[in-house]
Formats: C-alpha cells, structure tokens, sequence
C-alpha cells in the first residue's frame, strides 16, 4: 500500500504516435535496469455535472469499470473531479470510485472548490505518495478564479523538503500538479503558472533538487497526451481528459513540444521497465492506443 505523507506535516514540523523522448536524471543511468518494475493509471477532468448533465457521471462509470480490470496499483487522478464546484457531485464520484478497486489518489483542479475537495476526498491537499521507489508529489496549484497555475512559498518549501527525502531515500520523484508549468503561447491555450505565481521560483528549485524527478504530471489542456522534452532531465505530460478532448492542430501548426494524434476521451497506462516510461493513452471502449515511449537512461 503507498505510503503518504501531508505538507501539513511537514508544515506543523517547520512550524515547530510512438516517439521516444530523452529522460536523463543524472542518478538513474546506472541504476535504471536494476529497479523494480511498476505501473500506474493517470486519468484527469472527469468534470461531473458538466452541462448539468448525467453525461459526465456516465462516462466515469465507463471509465471506472475499464479502470478496475487495467494494469496498474495505483491511480492518480490529475484535478477537475467536478465542473464548476458542483459539490453535490463528489458523492457520486466516490460512489463510482469504490467500483475500481485500486488505490486512488486526486489533487484538485481548477473546477473544484478546495474546501470541497478537503471535506469529500482529502484533507490536507498537498501529499507524498510512495509507491515502491517512486514518490508521487500531490500539489494542489489551481484556483477556481483564473485557468494559470499558482505555488505558495509555503509550498516550494514543502517540495524542497520532500525532494531532499526522495534522495536521501534513493528514490525518484514525479510532480503532480494539475496546472503545468511549461509556458505555452498560441496555438496553445497559454494556461500555465505565470513567473510571478511561482515558475521562476519552481525553476530555481528544480535546478537545485530536481536530479531524482523523473516528470511534472498535469491535467487541465482537454487536448489528448500533450507534452514537452526542453527541460532537460525533467519530462513534462499533460494527459487526456476522461470526458473530452480538442484537436488544436498543434502538431499542423508545428507548436513546441508533441501532441498525439488521439482525442477520445480516455486515460493513461503508465509503466516503467528496464528503463523505459511507456505511456498508454488509451481511449474508453477502445481497444487500440496511441503509445509514447520515454527513455529513462
């Protein structure tokens, strides 16, 4: 069972297609055949009650139900749980969640209410998961008054703290977080965290302490598996929604970075093996996938 432990913890204790993309954490290249395989499920943007509809719930039954029988321990779910803090919504998230089976962790998105998210699903947000030797650090950067991410102080803190453990552990790390932090102009949708609310800050840290992360996760784009490779040992995905995805033409209109060619509404097997992050991104009732491969070393 993965192992948590909460920013408020650590604050009270201060207090008191396939493409293969380079992933070159300088410590993992002599290690990365010996560790233990493992796999995990991503799903984002489930945004129950969109449109005031049954529609949204529908299709998490769906999901939920392929999910149960999917390779992977445990799921990460990348925020907007609901859509437009519709908080009567969580009940029949958490209903159909107990269908899985799994372990099931989510960070809030900008659809969601925090002190909603808190009383129906996690109090406090921001939490490390351990999953054998990869720590998922949970952090809640969305607002529900903007589409841009948002780190606190407070935060970049508890992360330093938290990436100081993953070395003297000898683990690795990967950043959920439901807003990304890569800057994306048109014809991206531009919804990133701005430098003022904390890029800068986050950068600086990563430059730092970021030799042990393998990945920043995020939701939020609604545009299938999107992503980039510029950050030179740190890759950064932004997943599918479960309800729908867009077509932005960004590969036609040669935007930075990759976006593959599926759209369904679907969720990600993600596995790692003799090195190799391989990511599934697999449309609901479907049996095809679209694949992107990572190299670990």
């Amino acid at each position: 069972m993965p192992h948590s432990v909460s920013r408020r913890t650590f604050v009270q204790s201060l207090a008191a297609g396939v493409c293969s993309l380079p992933l070159f954490p300088r410590h993992l290249q002599g290690e990365a055949a010996a560790l233990d395989e493992l796999s995990f499920i991503v799903i984002s943007d489930t945004h129950l009650g969109y449109g005031d509809s049954h529609g949204a719930a529908h299709q998490w039954t769906k999901t939920a139900d392929e999910i149960t029988r999917a390779p992977g321990d445990v799921v990460l779910h990348l925020g907007d749980v609901v859509d437009g803090g519709r908080e009567a919504q969580y009940p029949v998230y958490l209903e159909t969640r107990k269908r899985i089976g799994k372990t099931v962790h989510e960070i809030p998105g900008n659809h969601d209410e925090p002190a909603a998210f808190e009383k129906h699903l996690r109090r406090p947000i921001d939490t490390a998961i351990e999953h054998k030797w990869l720590r998922f650090l949970l952090l809640g950067n969305a607002r529900r008054d903007s589409h841009d991410g948002f780190l606190t102080g407070e935060q970049l803190d508890w992360l330093a703290d938290q990436l100081g453990q993953t070395e003297r552990k000898g683990q690795y790390a990967m950043l959920c977080m439901h807003v990304p932090a890569h800057d994306n102009k048109h014809p991206d949708v531009g919804w990133h965290i701005k430098p003022e609310h904390g890029q800068t800050k986050l950068d600086e840290l990563l430059k730092r302490r970021g030799e042990r992360v393998l990945a920043l996760l995020h939701g939020h784009f609604h545009a299938g598996l999107r992503g980039w490779d510029d950050r030179k040992t740190i890759h950064e995905i932004v997943f599918p929604s479960a309800l729908y995805n867009k077509d932005r033409g960004l590969t036609r209109q040669k935007a930075p970075g990759y976006n593959l060619s599926e759209f369904r509404p679907g969720y990600t097997l993600a596995a790692i093996k003799k090195g190799m992050l391989t990511l599934r991104y697999k449309p609901v009732g479907i049996d095809t996938a679209a694949e992107k491969v990572c190299r670990l070393t």
